[in-house]
């Protein structure tokens, strides 16, 4: 399997966004890429105004034209988003939304961890999800996980012991003093965990190497990233915008299970 990971930097126009992730896309595909991973948070940045302004539901604009775009190019697009769920006294709460758009497959996965962690309370916009998914894309099952879902071991056991092979990871991860460490240690802890592999694509850093490990909100820190069930770094980025490609086996997942069994317990 032919796995890409846009990192990207979006903003708050959904229009550009679209435009962005769509021209990406298109690179990967062209490049060979099946499945492609971009980054939580596309339809609207993190720390762009109000997320309900721009909430869309599974047949919007933003995700119909990704569908579109899909079955156009032949692949399966991952891709952050939000979609409204409902009120939290004033405020009008949103699901922090994978779509899965491609092969036949058009839903989404809403984020069941929010990051309420770090001095920041997501939940106060983000109504948390309760609901593993799992899709079909060629030979694999792929599992779908969002940003602080990382730090939850069980939600990616219980993945795998649905049959998913991949875990794809869309992210915004804020950066700070050790929080590109803690990225790098959790996408490979959870990796070995499962016996899986992960396919985590990150928002690039705004400001890039430049800003490199200042405290930020939740707007990326790039580093996308896909290990393999052994805890390889099969392959990584950097800081900033870019496209990390890898193909992967599905063999190294039996392998990888049969030498650490670990799902059993």
């Amino acid at each position: 399997m032919n796995i890409a990971l846009l990192q990207i930097t979006t903003s708050g126009d959904k229009r550009a966004n679209l435009a962005l992730v769509s021209e990406r896309v298109r690179e990967a595909a062209a490049a060979g890429a099946t499945l492609i991973v971009a980054p939580e948070a596309c339809s609207q940045a993190f720390g762009c105004g109000r997320l309900d302004t721009q909430a869309e539901d599974l047949d919007g604009p933003f995700a119909t034209a990704l569908r579109q775009l899909a079955d156009d190019l032949g692949v399966t697009i991952v891709a952050g988003m939000f979609r409204l769920a409902d009120k939290n006294g004033g405020l009008n709460r949103v699901y922090n939304t994978a779509l899965i758009t491609g092969g036949g497959v058009h839903k989404g996965y809403n984020k069941i961890h929010t990051y309420d962690a770090f001095d920041y309370r997501e939940s106060d916009t983000v109504k948390p999800g309760n609901a593993l998914v799992t899709f079909v894309h060629g030979d694999a099952v792929v599992g779908v996980a969002t940003c602080f879902d990382i730090r939850y071991p069980e939600q990616f056991k219980d993945l795998a012991r649905r049959g998913a092979d991949v875990v794809v990871v869309p992210t915004s991860w804020a950066d700070g003093a050790g929080k590109k460490e803690q990225w790098r240690a959790l996408t490979v802890a959870r990796a070995l965990d499962a016996g899986l592999f992960i396919a985590a694509a990150g928002q690039a850093r705004p400001g890039g190497d430049t800003e490199a490990g200042k405290d930020s909100g939740p707007t990326g820190i790039g580093h996308s990233v896909i290990v393999g069930p052994l805890g390889t770094r099969i392959a990584e980025g950097g800081y900033g915008e870019e496209i990390v490609y890898a193909s992967i086996s599905l063999d190294d997942v039996r392998a990888a299970r049969r030498v650490l069994p670990l799902l059993g317990n």
